[in-house]
Order: structure tokens, then C-alpha cells, then sequence
């Protein structure tokens, strides 16, 4: 974790970025303000809050704290949330340390870490709820909770219908409702029209820049817009089909593992350090001794990224890996 100390020493004044959006918009509750901002028609900007109404709510406690201290209590419970779905995964504890090892070496997880990003919150709950595949309440809690955190985790409840786990789905649904009763009662009604719109203002993905989808690529790769577009909707089905495939073809956790990258690969913006939660199927991998699943981490480990020599393509070559690799060792397995 050396490397992830030296990036946080030396973030300066972009430590915690992210968590400012977090931040403004729990102090903006706090004041009886609308949560989001009206002029927003780009992702990416400093404390642009796009995040689900209920969401503000988990933010709340950390805005309450000193400022100076704010942002280091986010991202020492960030760290946290790492190290304790490290802990929590169904693997070998070898594996587990190896995943810690390849974490602190991951820029991903650092530039997540130092951003403040919900990364690593999120990785608790996939992890949490990979352990507890056969639990179906706590597997639909940790799905309703990561739909709080970000809309995208929703993906996963499509892989539980189809794999027909209903009282997941049931539990998942329960958690949501209450989630926005409770984001409503805080808020009002408007913020869900006022979060609809943002989202639709925020509506050219394939030109926001440093987006790592695709679409995105091939547009800084010089492609016309509609030519990146038409490419990003063919990986999008494609991602769709190979969920629905898994679903019905593959034991269920890599069914699951399968839904939980697709449902950053389906983000219509991709941010790099996203890529920390391949973790999760590279634990997979490494717990069937497929040691070459390591290089899926190195690809983006720090020293390699501060060099410059990493091309943004690997993102998406990187997450096609990590959603295609345990589907298909398994059936080889299976063979």
C-alpha cells in the first residue's frame, strides 16, 4: 500500500474531489436546497453531484464533521470498506492477499482512494454479496445498497430475475422503496424531476473527456460521434447478452461476478479508476490457480501509469477480461 500512501500524501488539493460533491451536496440538505445543480451539463466537473436522491443520506454524517477532517474520514472509510470486502471474499486466504497486494499496487484504487470515489464502498457490497450468494436477504441488501451508492449495481438485479432468485429481487426492491421514501421525506418530491433532468443534461457521454468506454475511445481516436455512438450501442447489447448468457449458462457466481462488471461497463461514462472493482473477478481467477489473471491489475498498476505508457484502450480491453474470463474458464471447466 505504499504507493497508495504517496499518492494521498501528495494529492494536494485534489484530495477527496469527489467527495466534495458528496460534501456540497449533504450541506445543501443541511440548508434546505435543492440538491442538484440546474447548470450542469457535463460529468466530471469539480463537486457535480449526480448521484441518487438517497444516497446524500450516507454522506450526511461525514458533512457534520470538521471540514479540515472531512475528507480524510471519507477516504479512511473508503480504505476500510477495501480492506474489509478483501477480507469478506469466498477465496483462499492466499488469494485475499494477493488481492491486497495487487490493490496497492492498482492506480486505480489509489486514484480512487485519493478522488474519494465510492469504489471501494462498493467493492464491500459486491463482495459482501458474492459471500452471500446463497443468503437471498442479504444478497438483496447489498444489491439495494449499491443502487443507492450509483444506479449502475440496478444491472445485477436483472441478472437475479433472470436466474429467478425473487425474494432476492423482493428484498433488493423493499430496501429501494424505503431508501426513497426516506430521500424524499429529507428532500422533497422535486429532487427525483431535478435528478431526471440533470441526468438528461448530462447526455453526450461519448465526448466527456477522459471516459474510458468504447465509444469513447474510438471518438479520441479521432471516429465520428455517431460512428462512436453506433459502436458504444453494440457493446452495450453485447454486454446485456452476456449477462442474460451467464445467467442461464454459468454457475451463479460468475453469474454474479459476470453482473457486477458489466454494470460499470455499462456506465455511459467510464472512469479509469473504476477498474478497481476487476478485482473482484480477478479473486475468481486466482482462486482456480489461473495465475496470468494478476496481469489484468498490473496492466494499470501505479509505476505503469505515472510513465505514461498505458494507452487508454487497455480500460476496455481490461474490462472485456474481466467480464468474459470467468464465464468462459468455467465452462472449460465444466467441459
Amino acid at each position: 500500500m505504499v504507493f497508495v500512501g504517496l499518492i494521498l500524501l501528495s494529492a494536494g488539493g485534489t484530495l477527496g474531489y469527489d467527495y466534495q460533491a458528496y460534501a456540497h451536496a449533504a450541506q445543501r440538505l443541511i440548508h434546505g436546497e435543492p440538491l442538484y445543480d440546474p447548470s450542469v451539463n457535463a460529468a466530471g466537473g469539480f463537486a457535480i453531484y449526480l448521484y441518487p436522491p438517497p444516497f446524500v443520506l450516507i454522506a450526511l454524517p461525514f458533512a457534520l464533521l470538521p471540514a479540515a477532517a472531512e475528507p480524510w474520514a471519507w477516504i479512511a472509510a473508503m480504505a476500510a470498506a477495501f480492506l474489509v470486502g478483501t477480507a469478506v471474499l469466498p477465496v483462499k486466504r492466499e488469494v485475499r492477499w494477493a488481492i491486497v497486494l495487487l490493490g496497492g499496487l492498482s492506480w486505480p484504487l489509489a486514484y480512487s482512494l485519493k478522488l474519494g470515489q465510492v469504489g471501494p464502498l462498493l467493492f464491500l457490497l459486491f463482495a459482501s454479496g458474492w459471500r452471500w450468494l446463497d443468503r437471498p436477504e442479504r444478497l438483496g441488501t447489498t444489491i439495494a445498497f449499491g443502487t443507492i451508492v450509483k444506479i449502475q449495481p440496478a444491472v445485477v438485479l436483472v441478472w437475479a430475475a433472470i436466474d429467478r432468485r425473487w425474494r432476492t429481487i423482493v428484498v433488493a426492491i423493499a430496501i429501494l422503496v424505503v431508501a426513497a421514501v426516506l430521500a424524499t421525506l429529507a428532500t422533497g418530491f422535486r429532487t427525483w424531476s431535478d435528478y431526471v433532468a440533470v441526468l438528461r443534461q448530462v447526455s453526450a457521454p461519448i465526448t466527456t473527456p477522459h471516459n474510458f468506454t468504447p465509444g469513447a475511445i474510438a471518438f479520441q481516436l479521432g471516429a465520428p460521434e455517431a460512428l462512436a455512438s453506433g459502436l458504444q450501442l453494440v457493446v452495450t447489447i453485447a454486454v446485456l447478452v452476456a449477462v442474460a448468457w451467464t445467467a442461464l449458462r454459468s454457475p451463479a457466481e460468475v453469474g454474479f461476478l459476470t453482473a457486477v462488471t458489466a454494470s460499470q461497463l455499462l456506465s455511459p461514462v467510464l472512469w479509469d479508476h473504476y477498474a478497481m472493482l476487476l478485482l473482484l473477478p480477478v479473486a475468481w481467477l486466482l482462486d482456480r490457480r489461473l495465475w496470468w489473471a494478476a496481469l489484468i491489475p498490473l496492466a494499470t498498476a501505479t509505476p505503469i501509469v505515472l510513465l505514461g505508457i498505458v494507452p487508454a484502450a487497455i480500460y476496455p480491453v481490461l474490462f472485456g477480461a474481466g467480464l468474459l474470463a470467468p464465464p468462459l474458464v468455467a465452462r472449460k471447466m465444466a467441459a
